[in-house]
């Protein structure tokens, strides 16, 4: 027992000593652009044109990355710079459109007539006006002063654009920056990719397994209440803070500061060209990590929970969809000359699915993107009500899901964080109906954008709505919250608060659906363990107690509850749906009232 004790901690040191040597890759690096690189990332005819602003930095060698980073950045706001000044419409152009307006009324030939020379830069203006003002079309103002403000608004959404339109938006910056900063470096790792990855990934993944292995001749398997309330690591201690914060910081680096980890992402360009052809993008760095945590939290489950064939079955099916659809078969497509696309993802979770790039990338790719455009439509449009009736929400969310399997795997730790109490039920209730409600107007101005060729709707830009809609919902709650609060909130915060997906198959297991969990009353001794690792923050002791069935719409089906219930109380079930809903209580009465 003492050996496997000191094996148990060894495997833990090495874990440090390699986590420790992949944090050190962030500080380390040798940076130099060339004009090669250049012309490669922005193209030749770019460069051409913007080779004075980059002349200071040609030939310079940086040791830190953050230094190259402030040159290159401070290189693209030069240039945004000039660009809005040539492109941008002055707001006088709103009073001289609107004064030639006949009864205030506002008509497209107002500004196919103000902008009538055929000159590339009037054009752009016109094209951008006539697009931002479609919605106006013979509408009728109160005076010119009316016509003339609204005018300016539309003038100031155009101007407000231009870097994005053409320009390098945030995001453009962000991405370029990020390309020019990795092809630039010329550093260690950068000349030995294979060396660091086993240093910084191998390393510390051998060192979790050392770690995790002993535990099948010292622990016995299931949940067991061993002080995890008092662990630092289980209970928001320091050690679940550290970790919350890191995971924080990762994801704001990844979603906003993609330049800071191109280190990181030299170091998986070898695995990526194995399997794409192609290198390594953030993204990629981003899959590979997120499937190893998966890998190797999944056998920490594996071996935590082997008394239990439900629990091993559902770990081995998230790791595999993982390791498989989300990662391995997307790069393959890739190399295929397809488009990328995890096939087990849909809309509304995969909030992008309608974007313009999105459908063209698919239907340029002929039959195969078109059988990808129509596999994702039937998937949430068929599959869901199907699958969702037949298994409840657990087919997806506990047995699919990335975002599930993440949760399920490297969250399992801190499934007791998650709020019981009645307000936070209520907040999730209106938190995850209202980014459904949310992802479906999106969606609907993308499409109509993309259908009518206009760029606003009802007076909206549809692409802020997508961008607005990208930064809160799809990087802020899913990434940087959704993940970065396991610690603090326990690991379902995304999924039981933001999800659109999982508000949408919700709403189908609470009132149309075979599965629930049927509960025995009489046999239950209110442990209170089945409410303390729910993690979707159900008090299913409540229901226990009554000997009522749990349909709740929030309800992922993992079947912890059952798992560490000592007496066997609680049952997974698929049965016919008649009778699913308000069951007769076997101890107390209806003075108690009925959750549902």
């Amino acid at each position: 027992m003492n050996s496997l004790k000191i094996i148990h901690k060894a495997g833990l040191l090495i874990f440090i000593i390699g986590f420790g040597l992949f944090i050190s890759m962030f500080f380390i690096g040798k940076y130099e652009v060339s004009g090669e690189v250049l012309k490669k990332e922005l193209g030749e005819e770019k460069f051409t044109n913007m080779s004075p602003q980059f002349q200071q930095m040609l030939g310079k060698t940086y040791s830190s990355q953050f230094t190259f980073v402030s040159d290159l950045k401070a290189v693209f706001s030069a240039i945004n710079d000039s660009i809005v000044q040539v492109y941008s419409i002055d707001a006088k152009v709103a009073s001289e459109i609107a004064g030639k307006a006949s009864d205030n009324v506002y008509k497209k030939q107002l500004v196919e007539s103000y902008f009538s020379e055929d000159e590339e830069v009037a054009n752009w203006r016109k094209e951008q006006l006539l697009s931002y003002t479609g919605w106006m079309e013979d509408k009728s103002y109160e005076s010119s002063e009316a016509l003339t403000a609204q005018l300016e608004q539309s003038i100031t959404q155009i101007n407000a654009a231009i870097a994005r339109t053409r320009g390098y938006d945030s995001y453009k910056v962000g991405d370029l920056t990020a390309s020019i900063t990795k092809a630039s470096n010329t550093g260690h790792v950068a000349k030995n990719p294979w060396l660091w990855l086993l240093l910084a990934i191998i390393i510390p993944i051998s060192g979790a397994l050392i770690y995790m292995l002993p535990r099948l001749k010292t622990t016995h398997s299931g949940i067991k209440n061993n002080h995890i309330f008092h662990n630092a690591l289980t209970s928001r201690g320091w050690l679940g803070i550290f970790l919350g914060t890191f995971l924080i910081l990762f994801y704001v680096v990844l979603y906003w500061y993609p330049e800071y980890m191109t280190t990181w992402i030299v170091m998986v360009d070898p695995v990526s060209k194995l399997l794409s052809g192609f290198p390594a993008s953030r993204w990629f760095l981003y899959g590979f990590l997120y499937t190893i945590a998966i890998l190797v939290m999944g056998i920490r489950m594996l071996i935590k929970y082997r008394h239990s064939p439900y629990q091993m079955a559902r770990t081995v099916s998230v790791m595999f969809f993982q390791l498989s659809f989300a990662f391995i078969i997307p790069e393959i497509l890739v190399r295929l000359n397809q488009p990328y696309m995890d096939l087990k993802n849909m809309w509304p979770l995969d909030y992008s699915f309608f974007f313009d790039y999105k459908i063209n990338e698919k239907l340029q790719a002929g039959t195969f993107g078109i059988f990808m455009l129509g596999w994702g439509i039937a998937l949430f449009a068929i599959g869901v009500p199907l699958f969702t009736y037949l298994y409840g929400k657990r087919w997806y969310c506990s047995w699919v899901c990335g975002c599930g399997g993440l949760a399920e795997t490297l969250g399992d730790p801190y499934r007791q964080l998650s709020d019981k109490s009645l307000s936070a039920w209520k907040f999730e209730r209106f938190s995850v109906h209202g980014v459904l409600v949310f992802a479906v107007v999106m969606t609907i101005g993308v499409l109509y954008s993309y259908f009518s060729d206009s760029q606003t709707l009802a007076g909206v830009n549809t692409a802020s709505l997508r961008s607005v809609y990208g930064f809160t919902i799809g990087s802020v709650f899913a990434g940087v919250i959704g993940t970065g609060f396991y610690p603090l909130m326990g690991n379902r915060v995304w999924c039981r608060f933001g999800c659109p997906l999982a508000a949408y198959i919700g709403i189908i297991q609470r009132f149309k659906s075979k599965f629930r969990i049927t509960t025995n009353g009489g046999q239950c001794i209110s442990c209170g363990n089945c409410s303390t690792y729910c993690e979707m923050g159900i008090d299913v002791r409540w229901y226990a107690q009554r000997g009522q069935n749990i349909v709740r719409a929030s309800c992922v089906g993992c079947g912890v509850c059952s798992s560490v219930c000592p007496r066997g109380v609680l049952n997974l079930e698929n049965r016919d749906s008649k009778g699913r809903l308000n069951q007769p209580v076997l101890i107390g009465n209806d003075s108690f009232g009925v959750r549902s």
